[in-house]
C-alpha cells in the first residue's frame, strides 16, 4: 500500500473518531497518533488532510450538501461522510493531485471500509464536485498551511 493511501486511510480513521467524539481538538488528534503512529512517510499527507478537513469542515461540508441529492451531511454514515470530505478537499486545496486520483482513492477507501454502496454513492458526489469544478462553479483554492502535530 502506497503512503497516500495509507494516508487517506488513517485521515478518513482520525475524522471518524473525532466526528463520533464530537470534539475536534488538536488533543484528540494527538491521542490518535499516540495510538496508532503514522509512519513517518504517511505522516506529513495524513496531518495535512486531517487539518485541512477540519479548517474547512464547514465550506467542504457545504458543498457536499449541495451535490448530494437529498442527503443532509448530517444523515450520512460518518465513513462515507468523511471519505468524501477528504476527497472533496483534495480537490479545492491539493491541485499537485489530479481530480481523477482523489475521487478513485476516496472510492477505493470506501469499498474497504464502507458499505457494498458506499462507492457508487462516493464516486456520485465527487463526479459531481468534479464536474463543477472544471465548469468553474465551484472555484479550487491554494494550499493551505497545515501545522503538524506530535
Amino acid at each position: 500500500m502506497g503512503n497516500r493511501r495509507k494516508s487517506r486511510e488513517l485521515a478518513m480513521q482520525a475524522l471518524f473518531y473525532i466526528d463520533m467524539s464530537r470534539n475536534d481538538s488538536n488533543e484528540l488528534l494527538e491521542r490518535f497518533c499516540v495510538n496508532f503512529n503514522p509512519s513517518k512517510k504517511a505522516r506529513p499527507f495524513f496531518i495535512k488532510l486531517v487539518n485541512g478537513v477540519i479548517q474547512k469542515k464547514s465550506e467542504i461540508d457545504s458543498i457536499i450538501e449541495n451535490f448530494s441529492d437529498n442527503w443532509k451531511i448530517s444523515r450520512m454514515s460518518s465513513v462515507d461522510r468523511n471519505i468524501i470530505r477528504i476527497a472533496v478537499y483534495e480537490l479545492l486545496y491539493c491541485q499537485d493531485i489530479p481530480p481523477k486520483v482523489s475521487i478513485n482513492e476516496a472510492i477505493d477507501v470506501g469499498k474497504k471500509f464502507g458499505t457494498e454502496v458506499s462507492g457508487a454513492f462516493i464516486n456520485g458526489i465527487l463526479d459531481s464536485v468534479r464536474m463543477a469544478l472544471k465548469s468553474k462553479e465551484i472555484k479550487t483554492k491554494t494550499d493551505i498551511q497545515i501545522t503538524e502535530t506530535s
